[in-house]
């Protein structure tokens, strides 16, 4: 009987549990609605080509807002010449564009500080996509607009499809047309709401021949090429997808913060494979909007080798790592020459279900016993793990048709070749001397020792003088094999001995060659390691603000060869000068740049996207609770500096910024501490008073 009573109880209990949702997502959708109503509202009029009206949209539904009271400034609105859609701008308060000079070349551009200033309940933006020139604050229009929204401003804009990143290589792929401006999709993620401005094709292709979206000259051009039937019935499923899964994801957004049982998130974790390929960028993509559908996470990997790496490729590199934040991802480094093993090894660490790799472009038929390709080593050990294989794009016009460019040896690297060149030749040399006057040393003694040379080579200078030596070290057979001075050799045993000699050189030099590369690999693991417990160690042991802010300066000069700079706040605003420890001078122009990074949280000036003409780049020391500091870094190098170096250079800003919000902690509870004492003084006094 008891049993019979408790079962049905259990059975409750049991469906209760399973219709309850989970309570980290439950959090993460009440931060994310907390986080939506202290920002201003974004709405996107969506459209999937130029011409459907979205500005004529976006300016209809502004000047119903004006008419209902709403402060409404036209920020940048570009009309193209429209008469219609100029007629929408009467009556409105449109502020003046900023001029921005550029070689020789006038620019007007949005005044985001003149707005900022102005500071209307709502501003209208056009063209979300636009590329800002260079000299204004940041380098593209969306983050203007995400400036305003933090700063409390509602902002109506408007894009094309095309011009998301995730869509970018879907819509090359079906018009042949390379997409130049694009926008992260985690703006999408930002807007509160996604109108959509649909139009026929054939309505549009008539507003074309008509003149009301370009020229009659461009308008027949056009029509022909990009604006054909089929392109733009498949951009108009596009863009109807895109705002059909915006709102989806508005409805389970409501749905979990109402406790409204229904479909909840996955465990389904995505995990993208970049390298300093150009076609990872294929792959960045197809896996952010996978993501987005699946309603999962996702992150990046990228696996360091012991090869290195020339500029372009860095550059390259930084620039695949840098769409996957802007893309909302995590990337994460991992190390080793194996690199299907530590990719796998990561994606078990992060507990990733899916991992997405490229397309290979090319075979390796050399090899023809087991796995070819990384993707084939993948899918051979990926045991529970999915794979999804991504196909990459063709290379954009002048670009280079190799997944990774190399670039030409530098002067170091002739003089390497030069460098081993000289030693076989003077080891032959001299042997071919020893050989005439002492007829007993003979070749196979001379062999050994020119290959010990080889392998001496590859240590000391790498994998490519070592196979040059390997290679110019044939040449004892001339001197040395019967019959002398000729490339014939007689002798069976003789063929065999050089062939032998021949591949045992190259194996080894290659081996010998590639230890070396991973000394240094781990060399330099240790010297970042070095440098991180240093910093730690020195500013924990400092005993004041001083000491920490000098210790920091001068790891960080150290570890980056850099100017070095740390202002402290305030209160609510930036110290004005740096401290006296800095080596960094700043002017106005450096301090309204240290201003926007502290006032903004984000990082901005040189190698940035935010005010990259900046000489310096400056982060912010931030913390759990708030920010308590500007760095500011010079670096003295010229070229870009590497992923390594930006993962660094932000991990000493955090530990600064630790040290320092300990430090004021600090002070703020011995400030307590005495307050505490004159309290107890004064009523110990007023008591004895009494």
């Amino acid at each position: 009987m008891y049993l019979n009573s408790i079962l049905p109880w259990i059975s409750y209990n049991s469906v209760m549990d399973q219709h309850r949702p989970d309570p980290d997502a439950l959090l993460a959708s009440i931060q994310k609605e907390e986080a939506r109503q202290q920002r201003g509202k974004l709405k996107i009029f969506l459209g999937m080509v130029a011409g459907v009206g979205k500005t004529y949209a976006m300016l209809e539904a502004a000047r119903s807002m004006r008419a209902e009271g709403a402060d409404v400034v036209v920020g940048y609105v570009e009309t193209h010449g429209r008469v219609e859609t100029e007629s929408l701008l009467q009556g409105l308060e449109v502020l003046p564009r900023l001029a921005v000079e550029y070689r020789g070349t006038t620019l007007l551009e949005l005044d985001l500080d003149g707005l900022m200033a102005r500071r209307p309940q709502l501003a209208l933006v056009d063209e979300l996509a636009h590329t800002n020139a260079p000299g204004a604050r940041h380098r593209k229009r969306y983050q203007d607009v995400t400036e305003l929204l933090e700063a409390g401003i509602d902002v109506y804009t408007t894009v094309n499809v095309q011009h998301f990143e995730s869509r970018a290589d879907a819509v090359g792929q079906i018009t042949g047309v390379v997409v130049h401006e694009k926008v992260p999709d985690s703006v999408l993620d930002l807007a509160d709401e996604v109108e959509l401005i649909d139009l026929s094709p054939d309505e549009l292709r008539k507003r074309l021949a008509e003149g009301k979206v370009y020229t009659l000259e461009r308008a027949d051009l056009a029509a022909r090429n990009f604006f054909r039937v089929g392109n733009l019935t498949a951009l108009r499923e596009m863009a109807l997808r895109l705002t059909a899964e915006h709102v989806d994801h508005k409805l389970q957004d409501y749905m979990q913060v109402k406790h409204i049982a229904g479909p909840w998130k996955s465990g389904e974790r995505l995990m993208v494979a970049v390298s300093q390929s150009p076609f990872s960028e294929r792959a960045v993509r197809w896996t952010r909007r996978m993501a987005y559908n699946l309603e999962a996470p996702w992150l990046a990997v990228y696996v360091e080798q012991s090869r290195t790496l020339s500029q372009q490729e860095q550059a390259q590199l930084a620039q695949n790592l840098e769409l996957v934040r802007s893309l909302g991802g995590e990337v994460v480094t991992a190390a080793g020459d194996d690199v299907a093993e530590a990719l796998l090894h990561a994606a078990r660490q992060r507990n990733a279900t899916q991992i997405v790799a490229g397309k290979p472009t090319h075979r390796r038929f050399w090899n023809p016993f087991g796995p070819r390709t990384i993707v084939d080593q993948l899918i051979r050990m990926s045991e529970d793990i999915d794979i999804y294989i991504v196909a990459g794009k063709d290379a954009e016009p002048g670009a280079s048709a190799h997944p990774v460019a190399m670039a030409p040896p530098s002067r170091s690297a002739w003089l390497s070749y030069f460098w081993a060149f000289l030693v076989v030749a003077s080891v032959t040399a001299l042997f071919v001397a020893l050989h005439f006057v002492y007829p007993w040393f003979r070749y196979q003694a001379i062999g050994l020792i020119e290959l010990f040379a080889v392998l001496l080579i590859a240590v000391y200078l790498g994998r490519g003088p070592a196979l040059l030596a390997a290679f110019v070290r044939r040449s004892h057979g001339i001197f040395f094999i019967t019959p002398r001075f000729t490339l014939t050799i007689s002798d069976a045993e003789d063929i065999i001995l050089f062939v032998l000699y021949f591949v045992i050189a190259l194996l080894a030099g290659n081996l010998a060659a590639r230890l070396r590369q991973q000394e240094r690999l781990a060399r330099n693991h240790a010297e970042r390691t070095d440098a991180l417990y240093t910093l730690a160690h020195d500013t924990a042991t400092a005993v004041n603000m001083d000491d920490v802010l000098r210790t920091a300066v001068d790891q960080i000069g150290r570890v980056f060869g850099a100017d070095v700079a740390i202002l402290l706040s305030m209160g609510e605003r930036l110290e004005r000068a740096p401290h006296p420890s800095s080596t960094l001078s700043m002017d106005e122009r450096d301090f309204a740049v240290a201003t926007w990074v502290f006032e903004n949280g984000k990082r901005a000036g040189r190698f940035t996207e935010t005010l990259p003409s900046a000489a310096a780049q400056y982060l912010p020391l931030r913390t759990p609770s708030r920010t308590v500091g500007v760095l500011g870094v010079n670096l003295q190098q010229a070229g870009r500096p590497t992923f390594d170096q930006e993962v660094l250079l932000e991990t000493f800003a955090n530990q600064v910024a630790l040290v320092i919000e300990r430090e004021l902690l600090d002070e703020a509870a011995e400030q307590s501490l005495m307050l505490r004492e004159s309290e107890r003084l004064y009523s110990a006094l007023l008591n004895s008073i009494s």
